[in-house]
């Protein structure tokens, strides 16, 4: 009888996981700044361009390691694997409304209940795996900088 090995299954899993938040960076992505996030007033705190691209890859990255350590933990709590689904499609979703549909005010909305998913899924994540919740606090810290800056350009806009 042959199987797969847990390890391998592990690695499967943490591979996953990747192509998952992967997925959802592309679909982010189809929606860049263009000329009309360029032609909009920004506070003087707005950070330069080219750092969203590192930035981002970090955290995706890092998102998807807290999902597999938390997966692999059977003190995962229940929900919390849809309750990372729910918050990744709202990250994905925030660039179609904000860049898409250029509306700024809905797009603020979209982003705070974004913040609500992120802390939740850290929450249980660091019940799961004290590391995998860690993990997710950059990208909270992040996306809480993200929804002052949307906040900023809706009101200057």
């Amino acid at each position: 009888m042959t199987g797969t090995s847990p390890r391998r299954e592990s690695w499967m899993a943490l591979s996953s996981f990747c192509c998952f938040t992967i997925a959802a960076a592309l679909f982010a992505s189809r929606f860049a700044p263009g000329t009309w996030y360029a032609s909009l007033d920004k506070p003087s705190w707005n950070p330069p361009n080219w750092l969203f691209g590192p930035v981002w890859t970090f955290l995706y990255l890092a998102m998807a390691i807290a999902a597999w350590r938390a997966w692999r933990s059977p003190a995962l709590p229940r929900g919390a694997m849809l309750l990372f689904t729910v918050q990744l499609v709202l990250n994905a979703l925030w660039s179609w409304i904000f860049f898409g549909m250029r509306m700024p005010g809905l797009a603020f909305v979209e982003i705070c209940v974004l913040l609500l998913g992120i802390a939740a899924t850290a929450w249980l994540f660091g019940k799961a795996d004290r590391l995998a919740g860690i993990l997710f606090l950059p990208y909270l810290a992040w996306v809480g900088f993200a929804a002052a800056l949307n906040f900023a350009l809706w009101r200057l806009n």
